[in-house]
């Protein structure tokens, strides 16, 4: 097995404008891990993952995917869907499910990419064709089989829209999973959970990764949840990458603690150093 990584980013730049909100960042994500990327808000970390998944266009640097039958695919000279197409999936940061759908309707909508073919491009589903009934039919037992493995079954022929929020972040990733990905980009999976939503939440990525061998890039604000379930994290501050390790390195990082915590003033830290 190659111990080369699954995703390998060098360089990675985004400008808009005058604006650099991506600055030369390198990142790695493994098969069978998973890979936190934090840092505090405006740290660029939604703007690396719009650039990962085909939303914008990179300024500069490489995105390199290894793909297990395509070979090496490099993410930055696709174009819209061509970087879902090669296995990259996500999540976003507020939830983009189709409300008045139902829960399974959802999950049939996110294997399109499968089934247009199967369908000859609407022709073969029209006149209902064996391939097409066969390719529906598969669809619909993968969306079921996601929706029995994130216990979301019994709400399956509900409208998504009508669901409570952390079974709608359940349903986003059950959505993503039944599209079979490479790599799971996660855009904070925990805001708006309550803690117990957050440890099955856990439960789940774990899971996920030691059942399937993909790999998991997250963002997440949560840090008891990133300390707890990453293997390897990376920190970015104003759209720099500041630090890189295991969670216990991380932890106890000086740069990453200024980071998110600041330094002090000039003034409040010599206040106490001065003589009575």
């Amino acid at each position: 097995m190659s111990t080369e990584p699954l995703l390998d980013v060098q360089g990675l730049t985004m400008r808009f404008g005058g604006l650099l909100a991506v600055d030369h960042v390198d990142l790695t994500a493994e098969r069978n891990r998973i890979t936190a990327l934090i840092g505090p808000n405006g740290a660029g970390k939604t703007t690396i993952f719009n650039c990962l998944t085909g939303f914008y266009k990179p300024t500069a640097g490489r995105l390199l995917l290894r793909h297990p039958v395509r070979g090496p695919i490099e993410l930055q000279k696709l174009k819209g869907f061509g970087v879902a197409r090669t296995g990259v999936v996500r999540t976003f940061q507020n939830i983009r499910l189709f409300p008045s759908m139902t829960v399974l309707e959802n999950l049939l909508v996110a294997q399109h990419q499968a089934l247009m073919p199967q369908s000859a491009f609407s022709f073969a589903g029209l006149l209902n064709l064996k391939g097409w009934r066969a390719a529906e039919d598969a669809a619909v037992e993968t969306a079921r089989d996601w929706l029995r493995r994130l216990d979301l079954l019994a709400v399956a022929d509900e409208a998504a829209g009508n669901l409570s929020y952390g079974m709608q972040r359940r349903v986003e990733i059950a959505r993503a999973m039944s599209t079979n990905p490479l790599l799971l980009c996660l855009d904070e999976p925990a805001a708006g959970l309550n803690p117990r939503e957050t440890r099955a939440l856990a439960e789940l990525l774990v899971g996920i990764r030691v059942e399937h061998g993909i790999g998991i890039l997250l963002i997440e604000h949560d840090m008891g949840l990133v300390m707890d379930i990453s293997d390897r994290i990376f920190v970015v501050d104003h759209g720099a990458r500041i630090a890189a390790g295991t969670p216990a390195e991380i932890r106890n990082d000086e740069g990453v603690i200024k980071a998110y915590l600041g330094e002090p003033d000039a003034d409040e830290a010599t206040t106490g150093t001065e003589s009575p």
